[in-house]
């Protein structure tokens, strides 16, 4: 979270910016970079602990473990436990509600780079 102008600004607010300055393709390879970062090394996907350990990179490291795995589940569409690229992706645009009004525009012109 951080303030501007006094009023509170969550993470989500700046996806919308990011996109609007890095381009569809450019604000894909930042989610990719964030994803890497939360990884389980050996399994290539985020996984509680991996989520637990790195909570702190992402400003919530006093989250209760129920927290983490409530997290967690909110973005495993498979329901293995873990959350691949295209699950945290999928996850962090649900949380982004200007976002997901872009998405079909993002996606097109993703595609279209």
């Amino acid at each position: 979270m951080a303030t501007r102008g006094g009023a509170v600004v969550t993470f989500e607010d700046f996806f919308p910016m990011m996109v609007e300055r890095l381009g569809a393709w450019g604000f894909m390879e930042e989610l990719s970079k964030g994803f890497r970062l939360l990884t389980d090394k050996e399994k290539g996907v985020i996984t509680l602990e991996s989520l637990k350990r790195n909570a702190g990179l992402l400003g919530l490291s006093g989250m209760s473990d129920d927290d983490v795995r409530s997290m967690l589940r909110e973005g495993d569409l498979d329901g293995d436990g873990t959350l691949d690229e295209r699950e945290f992706c999928v996850l962090m645009f649900r949380l982004s509600p200007g976002l997901m009004k872009g998405s079909k525009e993002m996606l097109e012109e993703a595609i279209d780079s």
